[in-house]
């Protein structure tokens, strides 16, 4: 796997793009070089690109063809659409309004993308609305997911957690981008398409200023692109330590720091650099795993408590209600088609 350096891209994801617009004639090398853009490894997977690079291409594109959907549905994106999302969803009182305008346009601009809020007690989703056939590769999907996600959670003014995104296609070759930008939780080959998160971030209020507004748009597609964890960073590193071993062997922070060669204050002063805690790196952990291993009705509640390392059930209903604001037997229902 390709080191993921923070504010880069796979090139994966950019000859993904370059998709549409190529034909026998002219191969993604050319559409990049008839762009005036430079030439990128584009089938080297370790490949990565600067997420900057990457937004001039979505606009040398847009501009090209008139289409800020790289030509992957019915009906073109035309330039300015997300400029117009913007200005348009700054003047929303909160996020449910923001995101229903942004749903109502997406799908009267595309066509093939209707996408439709659901709100079910303490969870909210947004369900594509797809006419039965051939389901969407999955970069048009993630890229649509891309812009209603993206500015959703910068009209709120921070990350809108999503607890599962569900597609209708079968998994690509190359998935770990699309991991860190929306969700470790990632469903292919499902009955439909949406993402799910807390119904709370609903009724969170918008209040972007002018010049926010005027700052965001200067540096946009750029800025919606990839909200990257660093991977080199202790956090990450942390975390792909615990991922290799059962939850009840977590060390404590003594023994962390210990095995990391540092002393408990330092770690701890690290960590608070990079804004987590160790807990908080536990609970996201718990909370990633307890979301995936939900979808498997073979594994009752109780199961899923022993493997993530709590004492019974009930501590962890109650940790996973702090997580993400509802109860685990609700999640379960919404994601195997009880609810």
């Amino acid at each position: 796997m390709a080191v993921m350096r923070k504010d880069t891209i796979s090139a994966c994801l950019v000859r993904e793009a370059l998709q549409g617009f190529t034909r026998p004639e002219l191969d993604a090398g050319a559409v990049l070089a008839s762009q005036g853009l430079p030439s990128i490894a584009l089938d080297d997977p370790r490949q990565r690109v600067p997420v900057e690079l990457y937004g001039r291409i979505w606009l040398a594109l847009a501009a090209a063809h008139d289409d800020e959907f790289f030509g992957m549905a019915e009906r073109p994106l035309r330039r300015g659409s997300f400029n117009f999302l913007c200005r348009s969803g700054v003047t929303q009182p909160t996020v449910r309004q923001a995101l229903i305008h942004t749903l109502n346009f997406m799908g009267l601009m595309l066509g093939g993308f209707q996408g439709r809020l659901v709100v079910r007690r303490s969870l909210a989703e947004v369900v594509l609305q797809e006419a039965d056939g051939q389901a969407q590769r999955p970069f048009a999907y993630f890229t649509y997911w891309m812009i209603v996600h993206g500015l959703a959670c910068w009209l709120a003014g921070r990350r809108i957690p999503l607890m599962a995104v569900e597609l209708r296609c079968a998994a690509p070759d190359y998935i770990d981008d699309y991991q860190v930008m929306f969700s470790d939780n990632l469903r292919f080959s499902q009955a439909s398409t949406r993402i799910i998160f807390a119904a709370e971030a609903l009724d969170l209020p918008i209040r972007r200023s002018k010049q926010e507004l005027r700052t965001f748009l200067a540096l946009a597609p750029s800025n919606i692109l990839v909200r990257y964890r660093d991977a080199n960073s202790l956090a990450s590193q942390i975390k792909s330590g615990l991922r290799a071993q059962p939850a009840s062997d977590w060390p404590t922070s003594e023994a962390l720091a210990q095995s990391l060669c540092m002393s408990p204050s330092t770690l701890r002063r690290r960590l608070a650099a990079e804004g987590i805690q160790y807990q908080a790196i536990k609970d996201n952990l718990r909370e990633e795993q307890a979301t995936r291993w939900l979808a498997d009705p073979s594994l009752s509640y109780t199961d899923i408590a022993e493997q993530l390392g709590f004492a019974d059930a009930s501590a962890f209903y109650k940790a996973f209600r702090k997580w993400t604001g509802t109860n685990p037997g609700h999640y379960r229902q919404l994601i195997l088609g009880d609810d």
